[in-house]
């Protein structure tokens, strides 16, 4: 299979910027987890697919190196200005709107079933989650875990594929990585 394929196929489903990676070359920083540690997004403690629920960084990384390829994606949407809350949050439904969308496609027309998708912030697949139940999620093959609480450093992972990390005024950028395997 020629997986550059994917990239643009990424594009076509609505992915501004996509690219290929190599696992090998990702890079973690534990800072990523202090950042979900002091409840920046509000969903620390809250959610399966967040901390501590989602386990270690540690634990994290060798899921992800089971893997040996990944497709970086971003999507970017403008807002109406750079404090424009509600425009960023409907940023991110949309943003994982086309992710699903990617991933589906991905599954279906190249059969890259087993895979990781690791998407931006909280998993939002349940409109309440069933970790503040203390119940099992729900739907466990739908749950997605975020890039930034693997602890891979979403900055340089971007500059490495010449992906802008900055999209400009009045814009928010949202990334997700789906991982996977593929004998090329």
């Amino acid at each position: 299979m020629d997986i550059t394929n994917l990239v643009r196929e990424a594009l076509e489903l609505q992915a501004t910027h996509a690219a290929l990676v190599d696992v090998l070359d990702l890079k973690f920083n534990e800072e990523f987890r202090t950042l979900c540690e002091k409840n920046t997004c509000g969903s620390y403690n809250k959610n399966w697919m967040c901390p501590p629920a989602v386990g270690p960084i540690s634990i994290l990384k060798e899921e992800i190196f089971h893997f040996k390829q990944g497709l970086l994606l971003q999507t970017v949407h403008d807002l109406k200005s750079s404090f424009d809350w509600k425009g960023m949050m409907a940023a991110g439904v949309k943003h994982t709107t086309i992710f699903r969308t990617i991933l589906g496609s991905l599954e279906i027309n190249y059969a890259l079933n087993d895979n990781l998708p690791l998407n931006a912030g909280p998993c939002t697949y349940c409109a309440k989650c069933t970790f503040l139940e203390n119940e099992p999620c729900r739907f466990p093959d739908q749950a997605m875990t975020s890039v930034e609480a693997c602890g891979i450093d979403v900055l340089t992972l971007e500059k490495s594929c010449g992906m802008p990390y900055y999209n400009g005024k009045n814009t928010v950028s949202y990334v997700g990585l789906i991982l996977f395997n593929v004998d090329v």
